[in-house]
């Protein structure tokens, strides 16, 4: 039995609502997911909540409220987003969950009898809201080097893990998987930072200084470390030292999806930590850009975010998803502006694909009684069957590529085609001649299989549009295709009646 596919975001820090950033990740591993059951795998698609840690137990302070109280406010508008942009995960995983915490005690336990966890005093420079220790030489101008702030010396006594002892392991494993990191420029980043001598982890924390995080086993007086807690949830999810059965059915995962900010604790604590749990490691880390504005990264620090909310109500579900697909190749950084999206709405949704719908189903209501005029289906078929075979070829390429912009790229210059077909063979004046009344229901019928067809390819990426198309053509919305047969098929039956409903993307001059 094939493995499913598996695919996580990383876990959410709850310490503010969810901006851009956020649903840009959430979108991307929600259509891979799409695909791949489109593809009739089954998968598992992870996504969650990052609970614990110094800021979230700050943010609950300056709010009057315990922690617990505090995320279990905060959760909800999370998993609200994702129903707003109809994200189908199938488990939304919280550190604060039972289970978790079991599996985080154990894997510590596990890997304290193996010798790879000791005590020691730690002397170091703290940044409480990378929650990250430096020594003195990572310091840069005297300030953490992740994020630019002010730094606090502290001495104290932690947990360590060994990490410094795997580092050439790591470093051959990357080396010999050139797939395991990518884009190729985070794994260059990787392997440069791996050619410094690496520090153990230091993995917990004094519960005098941080009272808000899972307790390290057998000492109530160390709470662990929130990046050693977190990166777990991606094995604490399917069962690890709980439900054997569940874990090897899911694990490896095939892919992390992750923002590039959080590489090193992706691509260097956690393969660690796996190899010395004795766990494989996950197929493919993949980093992700920034959105910027103005040049600068969105981020609730800098208090530039985007409300994925507004821009929902505004433009729609997919025409949001659209724009975080279309505009930027996975891995590198896109520039966010309204502008940009209202101009891939207007030109790209409303005038290419709303448009190629308006068009068509006006011609068959004036034409042919608003139905699928009867033609010679088969020559059609064997005209036409390679280029729509082509077309699934290419977007199942880049979709396993991981190249969500091609797939969307490739299926846009199909809906280009299909405008220009209509210009070029002048339906309107075909109609207008008794004698071509058959190559004009040929024409239509080859423009409806194409729409049709390509509605069925745009499922992952549109779900409502795609939907909304198949329905008004009659046709059923859970399409699986398993192979280029199962695409190459005619779809469209003769006599069907089809509805032009309204706009698919009205334009936005109507919308205020």
């Amino acid at each position: 039995m094939k493995k499913p596919y598996y695919i996580t975001t990383p876990i959410y820090y709850v310490n503010a609502s969810p901006h851009i950033g956020h649903a840009y990740t959430t979108v991307l591993c929600d259509t891979f997911a799409r695909f791949h059951r489109f593809m009739g795998e089954e998968t598992f698609y992870l996504t969650g909540t990052d609970e614990h840690g110094a800021k979230v137990e700050k943010a609950a302070r300056e709010q009057g409220k315990d922690p617990k109280t505090y995320v279990d406010g905060i959760v909800p508008r999370f998993k609200d987003l994702w129903k707003l942009l109809g994200i189908e995960y199938d488990y939304f995983i919280r550190t604060t969950d039972e289970n978790h915490q079991r599996t985080v005690q154990n894997i510590l336990r596990d890997l304290e009898a193996k010798g790879d966890i000791y005590t020691s005093k730690y002397k170091g420079w703290y940044c409480v809201p990378c929650e990250s220790f430096w020594t003195k030489l990572q310091l840069v101008d005297g300030k953490c080097p992740d994020c630019h702030r002010e730094v606090q010396e502290l001495e104290e006594e932690n947990y360590f893990f060994k990490m410094a002892k795997y580092q050439t392991w790591l470093m051959d494993y990357i080396e010999n998987h050139p797939g395991f990191v990518r884009p190729e420029i985070r794994r260059n980043e990787i392997l440069g930072f791996l050619k410094e001598p690496l520090e153990d982890l230091c993995i917990t924390r004094p519960r005098t200084r941080l009272g808000w995080g899972i307790d390290y086993p057998n000492s109530k007086d160390h709470v662990i470390y929130v990046w050693f807690d977190a990166l777990i949830n991606y094995v604490s999810a399917i069962g690890y030292t709980i439900d054997d059965k569940k874990f090897n059915r899911y694990w490896p995962v095939d892919a992390h999806m992750i923002g590039k900010d959080i590489l090193r604790q992706h691509a260097v604590y956690w393969p660690i930590m796996l190899k010395a749990m004795g766990v494989e490691m996950p197929k493919m880390v993949l980093a992700h850009g920034w959105w910027t504005m103005g040049g600068a990264k969105v981020s609730k620090s800098r208090g530039n975010t985007v409300d994925p909310v507004e821009l929902v109500k505004k433009y729609g579900i997919d025409a949001f998803r659209y724009f975080l697909l279309r505009e930027v190749t996975l891995g590198l950084d896109g520039a966010f502006s309204e502008d940009l999206l209202a101009e891939r709405y207007t030109s790209d949704l409303a005038n290419d694909l709303g448009n190629l719908w308006f068009r068509l189903a006006s011609m068959l209501g004036k034409y042919f009684e608003g139905k699928i005029p009867a033609c010679a289906g088969d020559a059609l078929l064997s005209s036409e069957k390679p280029n729509l075979v082509n077309l699934y070829h290419n977007v199942e390429s880049a979709m396993l590529d991981y190249d969500p912009r091609s797939a969307v790229s490739y299926i846009w210059a199909a809906i280009t085609r299909l405008n220009g077909a209509i210009e070029y063979n002048k339906p309107w004046v075909l109609a207008k001649d008794p004698a071509k009344r058959e190559e004009l229901a040929r024409f239509l019928v080859m423009l409806g299989e194409w729409l049709a067809h390509t509605a069925v390819l745009l499922l992952p990426f549109l779900p409502h549009t795609a939907q909304q198309i198949l329905e008004r053509f009659k046709l059923k919305t859970d399409w699986t295709i398993e192979n280029e047969d199962d695409f190459g098929a005619l779809f469209l039956k003769a006599g069907t009646p089809v509805e032009r409903g309204d706009a698919l993307f009205p334009r936005l001059e109507e919308m205020k």
